[in-house]
């Protein structure tokens, strides 16, 4: 039951899935491959950063600064140009006189998962310090170290006009391609002859890890020479192994479990072991299991995903929500039977899509919306996981 505006409406609750129950002992599960669901450790996103300085401003900068002049007095001395010193040594940074149109800036740049090799070119992203604006400023010509401050190597330089967004902060530009590997930037994926795979958050748990290490176990035997069908497999093509007590067999392709390739460390690594075969070509090995091994995930449907920058709010099907009387500005809001209420919902609980449904239906605004999925995140009323983007 909703008041609204001291209108009374009666709204009945219905199935989003055609009036039927959501069965969540029996979830629904989707098969994926391993490379879909999983990245290998070691291609991670590496920052550089560093500090430089922006000209060419239309009196934006920053003005009256001690810092940007003398910066800006050592980068002229660097270069050769006319800067004297004072009777104490120090650059006459006073000779600049007015440095409005000059900027101290933090520069940063991303190397791509796959690293990055002498030459390649990348984007920097520029922040100002104390400046109003960058628009229309020249980035000067900047080192970049690693995030490692005690690093003092420069992996690139960065410099060119700043390009600020339209609908973004004036005190944010970006140089595309602004960057020029001075260093090479290689990321390394094995480890003492293993590989780790990293579940991706959204379907990261105990079970996904465990059923990922016997996927890719049951692939690896499944293997021609490894306890599969195909070549290696036969009497002909394995040792005869004689025992203590004077018999004699054939030994068993396939791995025992004390000799499983692939264990699950936690709910979001797999470590696999390289075979002796594929010791030279960890690459092609890693690739055979992105492509060809297939895990069985359950399906994110007790999931709320929330934008509220955008305003956009998505909602699994299998979201509940406890029976609660919810009022919230000029809205009463009864989700679930109640004694004076007849209920058209028959589960236990009423899904939040329902809820969701009859709130559009009254034209409720988005924020609102969020405000009480908050509410019953909260209160512990809103039986799924609730995600902020």
């Amino acid at each position: 039951m909703i008041i609204r505006n001291g209108s009374l409406l009666v709204l009945l609750f219905a199935f989003a899935g055609g009036g039927l129950p959501v069965d969540h002992a029996q979830a629904e599960q989707g098969m994926r491959l391993l490379g879909d669901i999983c990245r290998v450790k070691g291609q991670e996103t590496n920052s550089l950063q560093g500090w430089g300085l922006v000209t060419g401003l239309r009196g934006t900068g920053d003005s009256d600064s001690a810092a940007t002049s003398m910066a800006l007095g050592r980068m002229i001395q660097l270069m050769g140009g006319p800067i004297g010193f004072e009777l104490n040594g120090q650059l006459d940074t006073k000779a600049l006189g007015d440095t409005k149109n000059v900027a101290m800036v933090f520069v940063t740049a991303k190397v791509p998962p796959f690293g990055a090799q002498q030459g390649d070119l990348i984007d920097v992203t520029v922040t100002a310090i104390s400046a109003k604006s960058l628009a229309g400023g020249v980035l000067m010509l900047t080192p970049l170290l690693g995030p490692r401050a005690d690093n003092p190597t420069v992996y690139a330089m960065a410099q060119g006009d700043l390009r600020v967004a339209l609908d973004g902060p004036a005190t944010k530009a970006t140089v595309e391609s602004g960057a020029k590997m001075e260093a090479n930037v290689r990321t390394s994926f094995e480890s003492e002859g293993k590989i780790t795979f990293v579940i991706k958050d959204d379907v990261a748990s105990f079970e996904t890890a465990q059923l990922i290490a016997s996927q890719i176990n049951a692939f690896l035997e499944s293997l021609p020479g490894n306890g599969g069908s195909g070549p290696g497999n036969g009497p002909s093509d394995q040792r005869l192994q004689v025992q203590p007590n004077g018999e004699a067999s054939y030994a068993r392709g396939g791995t025992g479990d004390s000799e499983k390739q692939a264990r699950a460390i936690d709910q979001k690594h797999v470590v696999v072991r390289l075979p002796a075969s594929q010791r030279s070509n960890p690459v092609g090995f890693i690739a055979m299991l992105e492509a060809n091994v297939p895990v069985t995930v359950r399906s994110q449907s007790q999931r709320v995903v929330i934008n509220e920058r955008e305003g956009i709010v998505v909602i699994g099907e299998g979201v509940e929500i406890a029976p609660s009387l919810i009022s919230h500005r000029n809205l009463r809001i009864q989700a679930g039977a109640g004694p004076s209420l007849v209920s058209i919902d028959k589960q236990p609980n009423p899904t939040l899509q329902s809820l969701a449904d009859a709130l559009n239906a009254l034209e409720v605004p988005t924020d609102d919306l969020i405000s009480i999925i908050k509410t019953l995140q909260k209160k512990g009323d809103l039986f799924g996981e609730v995600v902020f983007e």
